[in-house]
Parts: structure tokens; sequence; C-alpha cells
């Protein structure tokens, strides 16, 4: 049986100040085509279908022409796809029912309820059956309430508890479909437009072993393409770059191809390619310049100035060369000194100085004398709780 893995589609997300809608609808176009050469017998989308709770109609119209354009595609190629921890449950499975006639199965949250189980779709090959089983993430307080005091303590126990219930048949061929920080004994390796939804001291952290005895498992949640502990567990990635720590990454389609239960999966990637790529340049202004050519000069750029003079102008003689700049840094003698400075000043700040040098940073003017006033007191009064 041969299905595609994708994930992480990001509808609707922002690149900086620049909307991706040109760069997802051709990629998205681009797996509609490779559907229509490969005739996988389905195609996995493991989460974060939308890049915000709350979509833009914009988002909604983007993802109702990729379904489409895959149920055209006769004979039809079952479609299942999962919450992620950016989707809203609620709208993800608006006209869920509708969409399962057409072989699109929506899977959007966890069991809840004793009567409640994944979602599992079988499809049929040469081999005999596959079982598909649908789990959108999770956080444990969704299914705590399932389960005995004390069993779900954690993330892993929450999947761990919500598989055992399933009571799967692994003498059978199983594909587990999932969105969660699954991690084996080396660490993942992550990116910066994921950073911010990861849990601090990985306390979202998923022991991937808990997935070993499935067939395949299709993750999500992760934007590199890579595997977790197995050949057989793997992140998909992103169909397209999110982030300019993404600059180096292959984007594409991962190709499943499962055989008879017990011989190995095989495993390829299908590359996808947008329109306009991430690239990060380095150098002085006058270097960075000289490099615009017409097969780089509309891509999304960051740009890490080195002059030790301040050039003039730079942003505006950058827009004229690159129209998609994202950033502009400055890293030379004087921003290290300066940055050196701050890291030796911080070692003798107090809770004060440390948040008023914080708020700075992040509004461009300083705190007021009011609010320094209220700032102050906050800080004595968290110093007599702690004492």
């Amino acid at each position: 049986m041969k299905f595609f893995h994708i994930s992480d589609l990001h509808i609707g997300k922002l690149l900086y100040r620049y909307s991706l809608r040109e760069s997802q609808e051709a990629v998205l176009s681009q797996i509609v085509e490779k559907a229509k050469e490969q005739r996988p017998d389905a195609i996995l989308i493991a989460g974060d279908i939308f890049d915000k709770s709350v979509p833009s109609a914009e988002a909604y119209t983007v993802l109702d022409s990729f379904l489409n354009s895959l149920g055209e595609i006769t004979p039809a190629i079952p479609v299942m796809l999962i919450a992620g921890n950016h989707d809203s449950a609620g709208r993800l499975s608006f006209a869920s029912s509708f969409l399962e006639k057409h072989r699109i199965y929506v899977s959007v949250m966890p069991p809840q309820t004793p009567e409640e189980y994944l979602k599992k779709i079988t499809l049929q090959d040469s081999y005999g059956e596959v079982d598909f089983y649908l789990l959108p993430f999770l956080k444990p307080g969704y299914v705590r309430g399932l389960f005995e005091e004390g069993t779900v303590t954690d993330y892993t126990s929450a999947v761990r508890a919500v598989l055992e219930r399933e009571q799967i048949d692994f003498n059978r061929r199983n594909v587990l479909v999932s969105h969660q920080f699954y991690q084996g004994s080396s660490a993942v390796e992550t990116c910066d437009s994921e950073q911010t939804v990861l849990a601090v001291g990985g306390l979202d952290k998923v022991d991937a072993n808990l997935l070993k005895d499935f067939d395949y498992a299709a993750l999500g949640h992760i934007h590199g393409a890579q595997k977790v502990q197995y050949d057989h567990i793997r992140y998909s990635g992103t169909p397209l770059k999110y982030s300019v720590s993404e600059e180096r990454h292959k984007k594409g389609i991962t190709l499943v191809e499962l055989g008879e239960k017990g011989t190995p999966v095989q495993i390829a990637q299908i590359p996808l390619h947008a329109p306009k790529d991430v690239r990060t340049m380095r150098g002085t202004l006058e270097e960075i310049l000289s490099q615009a050519t017409d097969a780089n000069r509309h891509d999304y750029v960051s740009v890490t100035l080195t002059d030790e003079q301040d050039p003039w102008n730079p942003k505006q003689r950058l827009e004229e060369q690159y129209d998609s700049l994202l950033e502009i840094r400055i890293d030379n003698a004087r921003t290290r000194a300066k940055l050196q400075g701050d890291f030796e000043a911080q070692e003798n700040w107090t809770l004060q100085e440390a948040f008023s040098h914080f708020y700075q940073e992040m509004n461009q003017c300083p705190l007021s004398e009011k609010e320094e006033s209220i700032m102050e007191e906050i800080f004595a009064a968290a110093g007599e709780v702690e004492a």
C-alpha cells in the first residue's frame, strides 16, 4: 500500500509581514499533481492545517480549493487529516460528515467520553487490510477523565493510555497519524518556526517508543523532515519553508509504501519547489547588493550587514534589489562589544533592572515613573512572599 504523508500546511501563515498564499497554493497544487502521477492509495495530513485557530476567509478558500482538487481525482483517493495544536477543532470539523461521503476523513479531538474511540479507517491492498488510526493533538487534560485517577500524569502517559484503550491488533498492519512532540533517545531537530509552541523543558515531549509496534507512524508538529528513533516513525516536515532557520531544509512529500506484514517499510521523498525561496545573506552592503540576480532578487531574504561604518540608507537600497526583504541585522565590532557589555551587566542586575531593560527592548521606550513605581511594589511584594 502506497500513501503520501504530509503535515503542517499552516495555511494562512505570514513570513514576517509577507503573505505566503501564492507559495502555499503553488506547493499544494504540486501535491495534487504528484497525486495524479503517483496514484497513492491514501493521503495523510498530520495536523496544523491552518496557522491560526481562527483562520481567515482567505485561508478557508485555499484549503477548500486544495481538497476540491484532490476530490476531483478519479478513482477517489482517501484523504485523512487530523487537527494540530494550531487548529480549532470546531472550525476544522465543519462539514466533516459531508466530506466523509467524498472519502475525506477528519479527526479533530481525541476520545473524551467512554463511548468514543479513535477514528479508524481501513483500506485494503493485495496483502490484506491496513488500519489507519487518527490521533489528533491532545493535552493530558483532554483525556484524563477517561481513566482512573493517576493514570494520566503527563503527555507520554496520556498518549499511552489512549493507544492502549484501542486494543490494537498488532498482528495486522497499522498506521498511526499523530500530531505531538515525539522524541527518542536522540534530540529531534527543531527550528525557529515551531519553538514558540514547544513547552519549556520539553514538558510536552512524548516517548517515541510508544509507536514502535505500528508499521508506520505519520507525525506532524516538527517542521524538518526526519525519523524519530526508528525509520518507520517519521515527521514529514512542512511542504514550505516557514522561517529563516529552515533555509537548508529540503521540503517535499514523504512517500511511504507498506508491503507484507513484517517487511521493512519503503520511504522516499518527492521534492516540492516553492516559487520563492528563503535565504540568508551576509556581508557588507555593497557585497550583498552586488550579489542580486534574477534568480534570487524575488526570494525572501534575511540580511546580516558586517560594515564597520554605518552605510547610507541600507534598507531602501536593499529593497531596490530584493523585493521580499525580511530583516536587516548588524554584526560588527561595535554591536558585538555592546552585546558583550549587556551580558556582563546582566550579572549584577536586580529583578527591577532586568525587567526595565526587557520592557525597553520590547517597546522601544522606557517605563514611565508611574510604571516604575508599580513594578517596584510588585517585586517588593513578590520578595516578601518568597521570604
